[in-house]
């Protein structure tokens, strides 16, 4: 099969990539830049020059390819281009930033999804879209078949959720892949080297309260597994779980920092974690379970790799 993947260059796009050319796929990857072009060579993968927000170079990867992996997503202010980032900054009071780059990330969001639907459109072509569990429910294990819960701290992404749905009913095999918040492995750039970072500057490693709220994990060559799968033989307008450890709780986090670290384990209040942790701490705190019951039933897919305190617990994680 022809693939192509946004965001192919970054810590769980390159394993995907690989993922996919060991199974027999020909692959092409979204490339910003003459680095990254390079980095799918060393992949095996093909180059589609362009980015995120420019939506015919969408349009062309996804028309040359029988199934697309929807990946890229702006994770911050750092990626979204400067005159933009500027527009936002400087479009209102300093209270609503954060709400305005919230609705920039959204939009930026749909009008992708919108592009390679539509050029997917009535093809029965896949459509793997990615979302993360952290959009669900709180307090209660999250399934497959739930929906996002607004009140949620990563709702902004999973209210386009519904977007993907609606082009299943136009002839595409549109399915959505929610993650853990924890991807982890070697050269992780999620949440994890985040919570290290904090600790590192606070000389404490924290949690919220007692730390009895749960996150999920996954190792991101499991995910990888799975986004193959999924691409392979997915349902349209399904959803499935990349998760491995269920509910993971955030004091064991903090405890293996705290010890890899040599520093002291505490408990923090809500606004001292707001203090600490600045626009990470509604997730630090949030008892997100989550389970791949159905997934693991509808596609056969194994976690094999090891779960998240494991894999903490490594020298790697915490080499500066």
């Amino acid at each position: 099969m022809r693939v192509f993947v946004t965001g192919a260059t970054g810590f769980i796009g390159q394993a995907v990539v690989k993922e996919l050319v060991r199974a027999g796929h020909e692959v092409t990857g979204l490339a910003r830049s003459e680095r990254s072009a390079r980095v799918l060579a060393r992949l095996g993968a093909k180059a589609v020059p362009g980015a995120l927000q420019d939506l015919d170079s969408l349009r062309r990867g996804a028309a040359a390819a029988d199934g697309v992996i929807h990946l890229a997503f702006i994770h911050g202010p750092g990626d979204i281009p400067l005159l933009p980032r500027l527009r936002l900054i400087l479009g209102g009071a300093p209270s609503g930033i954060v709400s305005r780059f919230g609705a920039a990330i959204t939009e930026t969001d749909r009008r992708a999804i919108d592009a390679l639907g539509a050029a997917l459109e009535a093809s029965g072509r896949p459509l793997v879209t990615t979302f993360g569990t952290m959009g669900m429910a709180e307090g209660r294990t999250a399934g497959e078949d739930d929906r996002p819960d607004p009140r949620a701290p990563g709702f902004v992404r999973s209210q386009t959720e519904d977007m993907v749905r609606r082009w299943a009913d136009r002839g595409v095999r549109a399915t959505v892949l929610r993650l853990a918040p924890s991807v982890h492995g070697d050269a992780d750039k999620g949440f994890v080297p985040r919570l290290i970072a904090a600790a590192r500057k606070g000389e404490t490693s924290a949690y919220v309260g007692e730390g009895a709220n749960r996150w999920p994990g996954v190792h991101r060559l499991d995910a990888a597994v799975l986004f193959r799968l999924v691409l392979e033989r997915g349902e349209a307008g399904a959803s499935y779980h990349g998760v491995a450890d269920e509910g993971v709780p955030f004091r064991q986090i903090a405890e293996v920092i705290g010890r890899r670290l040599q520093v002291p384990i505490v408990s923090s209040t809500p606004a001292q974690a707001r203090a600490r942790f600045s626009w990470l701490a509604p997730f630090v705190g949030y008892d997100n379970p989550a389970s791949s019951r159905l997934t693991q039933e509808r596609l056969g897919w194994r976690p094999r790799e090891p779960g998240l305190i494991a894999d903490l617990d490594r020298p790697e994680y915490f080499r500066s």
